[in-house]
């Protein structure tokens, strides 16, 4: 089954295929309950009957006997006004401030949102280092406005807008309370970390081979809003989902207070330095944005060539394990090095355009271990090395991390 969605945006891609039919916007899964009507009041007496009318119109009738308040106005209104009185104080406050997570709790300082939603949102993010609670935030804003009960068609629920089928597959009881729902908040944030991590998974392996190019985090949005199969054909993001990455990514500065710290700046660790990974570092094509000699499009150069002859022999620039190893369309041979993480976020070095490759996936190596030979393979113009730096997710410029810069 193909993992794209044709009708709706964003798709939702599954674990196992994407759902193919067309899943709508969110549902009113609430409905309002009318407020209490008062009782009606009590009936005025009947008319007196003819028959025990004053006979005498003459002798003035005796003047009725006032009647004190009943056990209606006594007993019953007091009560109705106490509750009537505390129902619009809760309306106008949101309630009490032990209600937890809902319309009642305490706001927090990102965006305003319930502040019990911001340990679900880095606990979820926690799941993989591309997706941010800002991410996450920004996303279930753009999706819903934060709102369970938003819509405008059938099928999708909760802040996070999942529709059942979807929810078969990323939904669990996260918060332990014995009911997994797509209207609960904590589920359902929870529920859309683990899609985006999976997807942030694909497309992270698609650039790792080439076939696509681009942002991480971009990425991996456009594979939510119309699938990964859409961004593999396109090769980056594709333009049907523009408008969509656009949206969430303009709602991120709203969010960055529930991010654990702040994105990587490019400073580089003492300990964090790498070794050459050729004997002559002789750079020919810096990191940054470049006319593609090949291609003629410009963009981002995503690491640094380095030139060396024919067959010159390739090194791990630091101990790691290799995670990819083979022909690739643009990068020709390719191995990709996992180094762990530095500082709590995954370290990755890449060696592309090799003639020849020496390792194989799953292989752990040392600081200096063979990994290639040096090769012109792939969209190349000559024989050289191009080595990149992915530091939690994105490229870096490599010449820091090398001691050049």
């Amino acid at each position: 089954m193909s993992d794209e969605h044709a009708v709706r945006t964003p798709s939702h891609e599954t674990g196992t295929g994407l759902d193919d039919t067309a899943p709508p916007p969110w549902a009113d899964g609430v409905t309002e309950t009318e407020a209490p009507t008062a009782p009606d009041p009590a009936t005025p007496d009947a008319p007196v009957p003819p028959a025990l009318a004053a006979p005498d119109p003459v002798t003035p009738a005796p003047r009725p006997r006032r009647r004190g308040p009943g056990a209606f106005t006594l007993l019953v209104l007091p009560g109705l006004f106490i509750l009537i009185t505390v129902a619009g104080f809760l309306a106008l406050t949101g309630g009490f401030d032990d209600l937890g997570p809902g319309e009642g709790a305490p706001q927090d300082a990102a965006g305003g949102v319930n502040a019990t939603y911001g340990p679900w949102l880095r606990k979820s993010a926690d799941a993989c280092t591309v997706v941010t609670p800002s991410v996450l935030a920004a996303q279930i804003d753009q999706l819903t406005g934060w709102s369970n009960v938003s819509a405008s068609g059938p099928g999708a629920q909760g802040i996070a807008a999942f529709t059942a089928a979807d929810w078969k597959t990323w939904g669990k009881d996260d918060d332990g309370n014995g009911l997994s729902s797509p209207t609960d908040p904590a589920d359902a944030i929870m529920a859309l970390g683990r899609q985006d991590c999976s997807l942030a998974a694909k497309v992270t392996g698609l650039r790792t081979d080439g076939t696509v190019n681009g942002d991480l985090v971009d990425l991996t949005l456009a594979a939510y809003a119309v699938g990964t199969d859409a961004v593999r054909k396109a090769g980056a993001v594709p333009a049907g989902a523009k408008t969509y990455l656009t949206e969430v990514k303009a709602l991120f500065p709203k969010y960055t207070a529930f991010d654990k710290e702040d994105p990587p700046a490019g400073g580089v660790r003492a300990d964090a330095i790498l070794a050459p990974p050729v004997t002559t570092l002789t750079i020919t094509s810096p990191y940054g944005s470049r006319q593609h000699p090949l291609t003629g499009v410009t963009k981002l150069h995503t690491g640094v060539d380095f030139g060396a002859p024919q067959g010159a022999q390739v090194s791990a620039a630091r101990a790691g394990t290799v995670v990819f190893a083979a022909m690739t369309t643009a990068y020709g041979n390719r191995v990709v090095v996992d180094h762990g993480a530095i500082e709590g976020k995954r370290l990755q070095t890449t060696y592309s355009h090799l003639s020849a490759i020496e390792v194989t996936v799953g292989q752990s190596v040392q600081t200096g271990t063979p990994l290639g030979r040096v090769g012109s393979t792939g969209l190349s113009t000559g024989p050289h090395l191009h080595f990149e730096v992915i530091y939690d997710g994105y490229y870096a410029d490599p010449q820091p991390w090398l001691a050049l810069g």
